[in-house]
């Protein structure tokens, strides 16, 4: 079964499932430095483009700039519906919608064949221990009947929470990995994200048949690029795997 995705830069992507078009993690705004805390981000790149009309934004956290930019955060809350950690509904307001880990919404779909299930899991910003310095963040697994199930990492980096996700939901198809190696002062040589070894193994863990990567481009704390993705996965003999869409 295809699986239609687009991606405009960093963890930003849209695709559609059961009629339903969601977005990941909106950043629109252009370069430029963006200071989160005593630290500042860069932005190497602008987004290639921006998605027409959504019906949910899958957020995985807020808290970040290269997660959730000025812009992106006016789109979002544009869009009918925001799926988030409770901390996050809590800054945004309505339209965001808390979904705590292991819970779920279920959405109908335009062509009445029933729903898309979207179930927040839970995702890790870097080592064990180091959530009071990261906050908390999510991602999602959707399915539904005669859909390829997906999984969206969000900004995790711990692949005892991928098994843990895995344990849960044994037949997901495609996994949208947030990658990059992700590096700040905040935790100096520490990953906050997967690096492309780790997202190999993730995949290996989920069984998956396709891997979306995203969040590997457009930040110049980002590590690691869709070259070195590329070379972990022909290593690994998994280059057919890899799905990565031409920007939008």
């Amino acid at each position: 079964m295809t699986f239609p995705i687009r991606r405009f830069g960093g963890p930003t992507a849209a695709f559609t499932l059961g009629g339903l078009t969601f977005v990941t993690d909106p950043t629109f705004d252009g370069p430029g430095d963006y200071p989160i805390g005593n630290r500042t981000l860069t932005k190497t790149a602008g987004p290639a483009g921006t998605p027409g009309p959504v019906d949910a934004v899958l957020l995985s956290h807020d808290q970040h700039p290269d997660n959730l930019d000025t812009a992106g955060r006016a789109f979002a809350m544009a869009a009918p519906l925001v799926l988030c950690t409770p901390t996050t509904a809590e800054r945004l307001g309505p339209p965001a919608r808390a979904l705590p880990a292991w819970t779920h919404i279920d959405l109908p779909r335009p062509d009445r064949a029933g729903d898309v299930r979207v179930t927040a899991v839970p995702a890790q910003h870097g080592p064990d221990g180091t959530e009071h310095l990261t906050g908390p963040v999510t991602g999602f697994v959707l399915q539904g009947a005669g859909l390829p199930t997906v999984y969206v990492s969000g900004d995790n980096a711990s692949l005892r929470v991928v098994e843990e996700i895995a344990g849960r939901f044994p037949a997901i198809d495609t996994a949208i990995l947030f990658g990059g190696a992700a590096r700040t002062a905040l935790l100096g040589d520490a990953n906050l994200t997967l690096d492309a070894a780790g997202m190999v193994e993730a995949a290996r863990i989920l069984g998956v048949r396709s891997v979306v990567p995203v969040h590997i481009d457009s930040w110049a704390h980002f590590t690691e690029g869709i070259d070195e993705v590329r070379a972990a996965f022909a290593a690994a003999g998994l280059a057919d795997m890899l799905l990565v869409p031409d920007p939008a």
